[in-house]
């Protein structure tokens, strides 16, 4: 993967195996970090960004080169990580706001759910963003609900509180505890005063406010180059100054970790938790958060066991989807995955790699209300292929990309006619054919659609009857779309069909 563990810099000698199932202890736990909008930006992943806690956790984990989101959107992204299931099967079709009323089905079984039912205390600090409550339910919770986001998600000395304060309470029974950082999301749609990923929050500068426990590092706009200004962002001055104030922003989370970390051994309880680091979909530039390209797709993921050492600090590029933590965290603690589920237990990765690999799916439908733009994908190791279902309309921008300054800049440069140091033009990015294949070996960056080629028609054909298949597991809705008409009752109930309704034949017209 290019921008990812293709040269793991840190890692793969720096702890020496030994046997597994040691440290057995009455009660299992699970720590779940989820970073808002992460990427790539540290040091086990080949970054300039200095992340020194990430960089330990990283040590001790099983390192993923080939893990994906479901989808690359926020709240259906979490809901998916909740429940195992892709937003088209658990309801989540957007961004989880009351006034549109995106939210999961009632009769969904979130993890919280099914691990209250066992008494495993669960807790969440940060981020939630999913609803209804009775589906994500937590014994304990401070989230955007009942406090200040800014607070519950960036603030790093608060959030070590909470975590000490959620640790006490569940001292005696198996915990569940989901940290949910707000860094490093962009924060010049909602609070500009504190810089476009809020970098400026709480660094004592006046009316900043002061984090006691977070030591900013900066970074000048000249030191973002490449690698660390990737293909899929402009090569402009605004996209390096937006890069270095989300290194910075990333310095907080990462000096967040390390609090969480040494909360768990002040407790007690780190050599009895599964430790599980990741986020919820690509960074917020172009190609990134929203788009089902490799750039939002892609995402970190570490994963420690102390009762599994054979691989810590070890790279795994088995193909792994978010759908497969629920699964994951369910095994951990010795329960049945529910038959629904499509993804997979990653515990036996921490032992061996498998010899046999599988695709991964993703499934967008929205992000904000207006942005319905419903794309499928599935993913091997060397071939993608996106179903653009809407690809008749613009593909949308989201409010926040839009008002930072690198879109800004690559709206001024096209209506400028200037050019935009970048891989693609607005015009080929926002209109985009229905069907999308990539040979990943001969083009990582996505570029050449290769979907129309005779030479490529019948992996086209084999990952088409795959995407199909799980569209058809999952209950998608759009299963039929965008050409025909799904009926599925009546007469249909037993036999459901896919019935053309001409749509694009040009003989009805």
């Amino acid at each position: 993967m290019r921008f990812s563990c293709a040269y793991l810099v840190l890692i793969t000698s720096a702890i020496a195996g030994s046997s597994d199932g040691i440290n057995e202890s009455a009660n299992k736990n699970v720590l779940l970090i989820v970073a808002d909008d992460g990427g790539f930006q540290m040091g086990a992943y080949n970054s300039m960004c200095i992340t020194e806690n990430l960089d330990k956790l990283a040590k001790k984990s099983l390192i993923f080169d080939n893990a994906f989101t479901a989808v690359s959107s926020c709240s259906p992204s979490r809901s998916a990580i909740l429940t195992g299931e892709p937003n088209h099967q658990n309801g989540m079709y957007g961004l989880h706001q009351g006034v549109h009323h995106f939210q999961s089905f009632d009769q969904i079984q979130s993890l919280p759910k099914i691990l209250s039912k066992r008494k495993i205390a669960t807790g969440i600090i940060g981020k939630k963003h999913v609803g209804p409550a009775d589906v994500y339910p937590f014994d304990f919770a401070h989230t955007e609900e009942n406090n200040s986001i800014m607070q519950v998600g960036r603030n790093i000395t608060k959030i070590k509180i909470l975590v000490r304060e959620f640790l006490a309470k569940s001292k005696k029974d198996p915990f569940f505890l989901y940290v949910a950082f707000h860094d490093p999301h962009r924060c010049g749609h909602t609070n500009p005063e504190y810089g476009q990923f809020c970098e400026k929050f709480g660094n004592g500068e006046p009316g900043m406010g002061l984090i006691k426990d977070w030591s900013p590092i900066y970074y000048q706009p000249d030191e973002i180059t490449p690698p660390d200004l990737p293909y899929f962002i402009p090569f402009t001055r605004a996209a390096q100054e937006d890069v270095a104030a989300q290194f910075t922003t990333m310095s907080r989370l990462d000096q967040g970790v390390g609090l969480i970390m040494k909360e768990l051994q002040s407790a007690g309880v780190d050599g009895s938790t599964l430790v599980i680091y990741t986020s919820d979909n690509g960074i917020p530039f172009p190609s990134g958060r929203t788009n089902l390209y490799d750039p939002g797709l892609s995402e970190p993921m570490l994963i420690h066991s102390p009762l599994h050492r054979k691989r810590q600090g070890k790279v795994t590029y088995s193909m792994t989807s978010l759908l497969d933590v629920t699964p994951t965290i369910l095994d951990w603690f010795g329960i049945e995955k529910p038959s629904q589920l499509t993804g997979r237990s990653l515990l036996p990765l921490l032992t061996d790699e498998p010899e046999e690999d599988r695709p991964i799916f993703a499934s967008h439908t929205n992000h904000e209300v207006t942005m319905y733009y419903p794309m499928r994908a599935v993913r091997t190791k060397r071939y993608k292929l996106i179903h653009n279902l809407n690809y008749k309309m613009p593909f949308p921008i989201d409010q926040d990309f839009f008002i930072s300054q690198t879109f800004q800049d690559m709206l001024n440069r096209t209506r400028n006619k200037e050019p935009l140091n970048w891989y693609k033009t607005l015009q080929n990015y926002y209109y985009r054919p229905e069907w999308e294949l990539f040979d990943l070996r001969l083009d990582p960056e996505e570029y050449y659609n290769v979907a129309n080629k005779k030479s490529y028609k019948k992996i086209f054909d084999d990952l088409k009857t795959q995407l199909w298949q799980w569209q058809n597991a999952t209950n998608d809705p759009w299963l039929c779309a965008p050409g025909a008409v799904l009926e599925n009752t009546g007469e249909f109930k037993l036999h459901p069909a896919c019935l053309s309704a001409g749509y694009f034949n040009d003989d009805l017209y």
